[in-house]
């Protein structure tokens, strides 16, 4: 479990590279959390929208899904730079309220019931409301939304 994620906007993939051994810091907007797998979240961010359900997916949907994929691979120390796909991009930043409350509330029941009290004491709700406005800047832009993560 990675223990420090940044969700960040950076105009390619070349940028966000460039961040893996710092991390994005002070120059990228972006959003912190704790103690979350990056890619599993964006995974199931994505399934949500392709099929939203208040229900989580099953481990035989993440086994089936196609993930996030790397800008720069795990290095040693554990530092990995994953992109958004962008039709998940796209759908975070079209996203109304009441889907993003849903997927919040989906994505908190799956995390309490797998890690129990080792779970984050991130407000996830505020998590996904930023990453949803990192998402819709993207778009605007036309840059990218990045994860790093330690």
């Amino acid at each position: 479990m990675a223990h420090d994620i940044v969700f960040f906007l950076a105009p390619d993939d070349e940028t966000a590279a460039a961040t893996s051994l710092r991390g994005p810091g002070a120059a990228f907007d972006s959003v912190t959390c704790h103690f979350i797998e990056p890619d599993t979240a964006m995974a199931e961010w994505d399934m949500y929208f392709e099929d939203p359900s208040a229900d989580a997916p099953g481990v035989e949907q993440f086994h089936r899904w196609t993930w996030p994929e790397y800008v720069t691979a795990p290095l040693n120390d554990g530092v990995e730079v994953f992109a958004f796909p962008k039709r998940l991009t796209r759908a975070l930043a079209d996203a109304s309220p009441a889907e993003l409350e849903e997927l919040a509330g989906r994505w908190t029941t799956r995390l309490s019931s797998e890690d129990g009290d080792d779970m984050t004491d991130d407000d996830l709700p505020a998590v996904l409301r930023g990453v949803a406005r990192l998402a819709a800047s993207a778009v605007r832009t036309g840059g990218g939304l990045y994860s790093w993560s330690f």
